[in-house]
């Protein structure tokens, strides 16, 4: 399954950011960069979608073993890094 880039998601993703920074830092020019966070969910869930759906496409089912072993290849060892240095 090759990704594909997306400029228009990028953008989201990086206007998402600045409002959760914006947010954190307490600028009011800028109510609701809480709602940043909002937007990573749903582009998260559409991103993930988006790949199921095509295994499913391509494969005719869907291995949610497979699934589950490659987000814990992608996540655990950043997870762990962070464990360990704190």
């Amino acid at each position: 399954m090759a990704a594909s880039f997306r400029p228009d998601i990028q953008g989201l993703r990086a206007l998402a950011v600045g409002g959760v920074v914006a947010y954190h830092f307490g600028l009011t020019a800028l109510p609701g960069g809480f709602a940043g966070v909002d937007i990573f969910f749903v582009i998260s869930g559409w991103l993930i979608t988006t790949h199921l759906m095509q295994e499913i496409g391509e494969t005719g089912r869907l291995d949610l073993w497979r699934f589950y072993a490659r987000r814990a290849r992608r996540l655990l060892p950043a997870a762990l890094f962070v464990i360990l240095v704190t």
